[in-house]
């Protein structure tokens, strides 16, 4: 691939507009989406591109989002490239469908402005919409800012639709703080663009020339092979969601890992963020260190599939990790982000991890609350406290 692209073009945008441009450069085939908060905004420009012909895709509009997802994997299966916008409740009634589109090896690209799910109602971010999709088969993606969720955009689609992974993806932003703040995005030329993701491949396709069956129905003697393939396929997508960041690193001099890394070279304690928290983390660590304790912050791009050699280089001389979770599993020992260290870890009798909940709903959490949090991380592991699940700025 060429070296860094020498035009030079910005554009100012939230996050959803960010997306919205990034399907647009895209150039889809098919796009159907129904109206959610945060999300709207992405569908609404997507809508007004077509109208205006700036973008020949055929838009159609439904009256769910389960009937959304539900013409996307219709269309997929047709042989177009696809797109899809939805947040909280919406993907909740998306449901059904996503084991079906991952299933039938669809590489169908989602973006989420995560938001809460209900009850009681609630807007606002936080990533338990997310963390639900963690077992339906879609490789997931999280965006630190709007400059962040344009380039996995465009990433998505050549990682979903490489011939060894063909799996749906999801691109996730916290919801309005990143998809409705405005900020500058440096974006690549068209042709850029369309060179890098390049042609769909269509493999498998509906074609009466060529006549296939999707979705039959495979009971004792064959379903658990097409489980097994699907767990392939998640293996293939680790060498290529490398490949694909290094390559989009080349034309855009932004580089791009599973896991990114801050003044972790000789830290000893880690704090693990996702999403917009992610950069309240750097800062946070900045003023652990002008108090003499030698912080880094790991910050999760990639989230399925696990990035596990990265884990454990991360970690592996950690004295103790703080993980601040914008999510709360319900009924068990920790959440989703301190699971997957723990299970990753080939040692992990030298660290001690303690997991925290955060900004469920929406609430803010500011670099201090990290800072006291992250003493207290120091101070557990040094008396060799056992973890229990702790809340960070929730009133008891």
């Amino acid at each position: 691939m060429a070296s860094v692209t020498t035009t030079k073009k910005f554009i100012e945008a939230t996050g959803n507009l960010a997306v919205a441009y990034a399907v647009k450069q895209v150039n889809v085939d098919f796009i159907s989406a129904y109206p959610i908060t945060p999300q709207t905004i992405i569908v609404e420009a997507l809508s007004q591109y077509v109208a205006d012909g700036e973008l020949k895709a055929k838009f159609v509009n439904v009256e769910s989002e389960h009937s959304a997802l539900s013409a996307c994997i219709g269309a997929a299966i047709a042989g177009a490239r696809v797109f899809t916008a939805t947040s909280s409740q919406g993907l909740a009634l998306m449901f059904e469908e996503l084991p079906v589109a991952s299933g039938l090896r669809l590489p169908i690209v989602m973006a989420l402005s995560m938001r809460a799910l209900s009850a009681p109602i609630n807007i606002h971010n936080d990533h338990s919409d997310f963390m639900s999709v963690r077992d339906q088969g879609w490789i997931m993606l999280s965006a630190e800012d709007a400059q962040e969720i344009y380039d996995l955009t465009l990433m998505a689609f050549k990682i979903a639709e490489d011939e060894n992974v063909l799996l749906p993806t999801i691109v996730a932003m916290d919801g309005f703080t990143i998809s409705h703040t405005l900020q500058r995005v440096d974006v690549l030329e068209d042709e850029v663009v369309r060179k890098f993701v390049g042609e769909r491949k269509i493999k498998y396709k509906l074609d009466v020339d060529d006549p296939l069956t999707f979705g039959p129905l495979a009971l004792t003697d064959s379903y658990f092979e097409f489980k097994r393939q699907q767990h392939e396929a998640f293996k293939n997508s680790e060498k290529v969601i490398r490949e694909v960041f290094r390559e989009y690193g080349k034309i855009s001099g932004r580089k791009y890992e599973p896991l990114k890394k801050f003044m972790m070279e000789d830290a000893e304690v880690a704090i693990v963020a996702m999403g917009s928290t992610v950069g309240i983390a750097r800062i946070a660590a900045k003023k652990l260190r002008e108090e003499g304790i030698k912080a880094g912050v790991v910050g999760f791009t990639l989230f399925r599939p696990t990035p596990r050699a990265e884990i454990n280089e991360a970690f592996k001389d950690m004295k103790s990790v703080a993980v601040f979770e914008r999510h709360l599993s319900l009924g068990a020992v920790a959440g989703p982000h301190y699971m997957d260290i723990i299970s990753s870890l080939e040692k992990k009798d030298n660290v001690k991890i303690y997991d925290y909940v955060y900004g469920l709903g929406g609430r803010d959490i500011t670099s201090k609350m990290i800072v006291d949090t992250v003493k207290r991380t120091v101070e557990k592991a040094e008396r060799n406290e056992p973890m229990e699940v702790e809340f960070v700025g929730v009133r008891e």
